[in-house]
């Protein structure tokens, strides 16, 4: 597995993660029509801009290609998170979230916050993070599950700090 910066031409490929993380990692989650709101579709929309390009974005990818994604905003909002379903609980993610946590310190960063599906808020919370709120959230006639999230980087160790 290698992590590395995203790319312009990763979009189509990032659809594509985004779509199958959805429709059947989250599947024990969300239902059908919820996850056809979430994710329409396993390609990009490209009317819109790709937002990712304006953050800090990270791909891990192995021979196959493209296994997940992780985005940072300037400010600390973590806005996505997502690996194929068959890398879940692989380490895939822990890795894409080791960049974004370096990132975010190197950055002098010192609050991160997410809106957390329910499968990310497990995630999350193995990492430290704390549940500062359940939030529904409405988005095209559905109703999502959501937990605002917080990290206060000031009171976790550093990688060294902590030890093996």
């Amino acid at each position: 597995m290698q992590i590395r910066a995203y790319r312009p031409q990763d979009r189509s490929a990032k659809a594509g993660v985004f779509y199958r993380a959805v429709h059947e990692g989250a599947a024990p989650f969300y239902d059908a029509a919820q996850r056809a709101v979430w994710a329409p579709s396993p390609e990009p929309d490209w009317a819109l801009p790709d937002r990712q390009l304006d953050q800090w974005c990270w791909v891990a990818e192995d021979h196959s290609g493209m296994t997940g994604f992780m985005s940072l905003d300037r400010e600390g909002y973590l806005d996505m998170a997502f690996v194929l379903p068959e890398v879940m609980g692989k380490g895939v993610a822990r890795a894409l979230y080791g960049a974004l946590l370096a990132e975010a310190r190197a950055s002098g960063l010192t609050r991160l916050t997410v809106r957390a599906s329910h499968l990310a808020r497990r995630f999350f919370e193995r990492q430290g993070w704390q549940v500062d709120s359940f939030d529904p959230y409405p988005v095209d006639g559905q109703v999502f599950d959501t937990f605002l999230m917080s990290l206060d980087l000031g009171a976790m160790p550093t990688d060294a700090e902590a030890g093996p």
